[in-house]
């Protein structure tokens, strides 16, 4: 079975994108995750913050990050199962 890795890559950055900017937003009102936001998002990712802003910043590093990562991943398993 052939992986695609466009589709895997859009996949796997969508869900880390999404979760990055959702989980922000719930650390901004309530705290929760607050520590592991610091200590992921904030020292990867330049410009990232826990603010509204920092949201769309980790949304956007996130797609990016997962997009690239989800290609490798689709790329080296095809790689591999030929």
């Amino acid at each position: 079975m052939k992986l695609k890795p466009v589709a895997l890559g859009i996949a796997i950055g969508a869900v880390w994108g999404g979760s990055l900017f959702v989980t922000t937003w719930i650390s901004y009102y309530t705290g929760y995750g607050r520590l592991f936001l610091q200590t992921l998002g904030e020292s990867i990712y330049p410009g990232y913050s826990i603010t509204p802003a920092g949201s769309f910043a980790g949304l956007a590093y996130g797609f990016a990050d997962g997009l690239i990562s989800g290609f490798l991943i689709g790329w080296i398993y095809n790689k591999i199962s030929n």
